[in-house]
């Protein structure tokens, strides 16, 4: 099973004599208050969200070079492997291109009504408090991870792994559902019908609007690394763990939602 550790390769900010995969700090510049160092757990998600708000704010405008991925590795605190996954996702959304040669690099395309659904996803969230949303998921997925953890049932463990293998093994069109009964299944587990009423309405909001956003393959994997180490915790009856990992986990979603809203 997958370990309750780092799914990324990011690391925190910088400490004394941690240079490892970054050349030295970056100058100080107007990138600063947009660009940070990602946390560790969510680094994919986290540079798409900076690098997402730093093209809609215009910090670089249409047409300009995006500063050159040592500099962005630099700023993020993440691997060249990583930040070359985010750009990939940018170029296949038409927000960026890259060109080769002498002159070569990242540059940012005209913004236009893409297929990012940037349109429909802010009609839906006219009478969405998606901050609300966001936080009052993550109590209820922490809490409900949580209280599985204290421990479950022999039938109700193996519902919980057959939840959790139909995410790993579902299709691209199919991995939203698969995903959403997963955790709604943690939320039945935990004992508290009440919660998982509660869930359910959360979790409904939520699909509306993850459903205007890109499925995202690396976003996928990263996000099953982490359902494996929850369910993990919850097996091994360490709620604290189970606790910890459902956060980072709601962390990531939390950070795609505002890139693409930014």
């Amino acid at each position: 099973m997958a370990t309750s550790g780092r799914a990324d390769d990011t690391r925190p900010a910088a400490r004394a004599g941690d240079t490892e995969g970054v050349a030295g700090d970056p100058p100080p510049g107007p990138l600063d208050s947009v660009l940070r160092p990602v946390r560790a757990g969510n680094g994919f998600e986290e540079a798409l969200e900076q690098i997402l708000q730093l093209l809609r704010l215009g910090l670089v405008p249409p047409g300009e070079r995006l500063p050159s991925e040592r500099e962005l590795s630099q700023h993020l605190r993440i691997s060249r492997v990583t930040l070359r996954e985010v750009l990939k996702v940018l170029q296949d959304q038409d927000m960026v291109e890259s060109r080769r040669g002498r002159y070569g690099g990242t540059f940012v395309l005209p913004r236009t009504a893409g297929p990012d659904g940037s349109g429909e996803l802010r009609r839906r969230i006219a009478a969405v408090d998606v901050e609300d949303t966001l936080r009052f998921r993550e109590v209820l997925e922490a809490g409900a991870a949580g209280l599985c953890a204290e421990g479950l049932t022999a039938d109700a463990e193996e519902r919980l792994r057959g939840a959790l293998d139909a995410t790993q093994g579902a299709r691209l069109e199919d991995y939203r559902r698969q995903d959403t009964l997963l955790h709604l299944t943690l939320a039945e587990l935990s004992g508290s019908r009440t919660l998982a009423a509660q869930y359910a309405g959360v979790r409904a909001t939520l699909n509306e609007l993850l459903d205007c956003i890109p499925l995202l393959v690396r976003n996928l994997e990263h996000s099953q690394q982490q359902h494996a180490a929850v369910v993990e915790a919850v097996l091994d009856r360490d709620p604290d763990a189970a606790r910890e990992m459902m956060r980072e986990h709601c962390g990531g979603t939390a950070a795609l939602l505002r890139g693409f809203l930014a």
